[in-house]
């Protein structure tokens, strides 16, 4: 039903400043004074719509058209609309009738109708502008409901018998609560169900749950702490997921799953639906362009070229070797290494590690990467596969050495 529209969070509508040591308040207190943050509600079809036409103006700032503020209000494909403060969550219902947004700081989420904001904007309901002359929707017009979930809602995501689930960072928990159409046939915008969660959830998934069709019996909730849950080995503790079913009226936690590095947003979906390609189809592939690189090395064609300062290094790798495992330069050339994989074997990666030039890329079976450097300094350096990849993986590398400037 909202296809063709986008709903973007903003925070710090005070537009504060840090200057702590100037005397300032903290960002955390300066940024918190007014009761509500603005919703950004952005048509973005008819603006595709407006420059296929070529009836929108633009501006190009490094090679890309950009439609400034001014003109995008005045082409009537930017609103706001008063929000929570400090939003965490700005996530549409399956159906793409209602936008559900969580603000930190209120213990509410928020449920605005996408019907109801259509109405306002054709009835120009604005109750003024912002710093910015971006028009501002009034809130009573265009909000569906609000329910009460506890201390610190953040995310939420969806099932597809008409309920919502939500992370509750202050609480630690996940709250089941019902939308308009409930299939169970409880009381429509009320919350059902609350369980406990170790520690600090942040982001959360169920299976097809930010999509037009949810398809999850099941829901991970990505915490930020850990504490007691995993053994810790020091100061830095991991993170942990938790596997929860949510097939039945309560929610049940079937398991933990430490991981390191903070989970920030997830999906899950059927493995059915994902066709990877385990070996790129050609010899010399760029993923970026999904061709052929131009740069692409065929086995017995490596070599290296120079001309003048810049130096081209056509090199293949595969286990377990690299051709040219020599490469000799002049102190100030300016270095390009094209590199291709030769290897089709399934999961067959491999790496090229230059540490004193701070280079380090992963090449995939059949694929090509290309990196840029000046050789700025003289001396012998070696490099050498960084992904583990042949029983003589240790003996797959190379030097390079670069002749001191006269």
């Amino acid at each position: 039903m909202s296809h063709g529209w986008v709903f973007i969070n903003t925070f710090n509508s005070e537009m504060a400043t840090p200057g702590a040591l100037e005397g300032k308040p903290p960002m955390e207190v300066a940024a918190s004074q007014k009761e509500m943050d603005l919703l950004h509600v952005i048509h973005w079809k008819k603006a595709e719509q407006l420059l296929a036409a070529g009836t929108i103006q633009t501006k190009n700032i490094k090679g890309m058209r950009v439609i400034m503020m001014d003109e995008a209000v005045k082409q009537g494909i930017l609103y706001n609309i008063p929000e929570p403060k400090s939003p965490h969550g700005s996530d549409v219902s399956p159906d793409g009738r209602f936008i559900v947004v969580s603000g930190k700081l209120d213990p509410h989420v928020t449920i605005f109708s996408f019907d109801k904001i259509m109405k306002a904007i054709e009835a120009k309901n604005f109750e003024g502008k912002d710093a910015f002359g971006i028009p501002i929707l009034k809130f009573n017009a265009v909000v569906e409901a609000q329910v009460e979930l506890g201390l610190g809602p953040l995310h939420s995501e969806f099932d597809d018998k008409g309920y919502a689930y939500t992370s509750m960072f202050l609480d630690s928990a996940i709250v089941k609560w019902s939308l308009d159409k409930p299939a169970g046939g409880e009381k429509p915008w009320s919350l059902l169900d609350s369980l406990s969660v170790h520690y600090n959830t942040g982001h959360l998934c169920v299976a097809g749950g930010d999509t037009s069709k949810p398809n999850g019996k099941y829901l991970v909730s990505l915490n930020k702490w850990s504490l007691d849950r995993a053994l810790p080995v020091g100061p830095l503790h991991p993170q942990n997921l938790q596997l929860i079913d949510i097939t039945g009226p309560k929610m049940k936690l079937l398991s933990d799953t430490p991981v390191v590095g903070e989970p920030h947003y997830a999906v899950m979906a059927k493995a059915e639906i994902f066709k990877p390609w385990t070996v790129y189809p050609e010899i010399g592939y760029n993923p970026l362009t999904r061709t052929k690189s131009k740069f692409a090395t065929d086995p017995g064609k490596e070599r290296i070229e120079r001309k003048g300062k810049d130096v081209h290094v056509y090199m293949t790798v595969i286990r377990s070797r690299f051709i040219p495992d020599r490469i000799d330069l002049k102190q100030g050339d300016n270095v390009h290494l094209h590199i291709t994989n030769l290897d089709r074997a399934e999961d067959a990666t491999h790496g090229f590690a230059l540490s004193s030039h701070n280079i380090n890329l992963s090449i995939d079976p059949a694929a090509s990467a290309d990196v840029d450097f000046v050789a700025d300094r003289s001396g012998v350096f070696p490099f050498y596969c960084s992904e583990f990849c042949s029983a003589l993986h240790m003996e797959m590398m190379g030097y390079m050495t670069v002749a001191k400037a006269p």
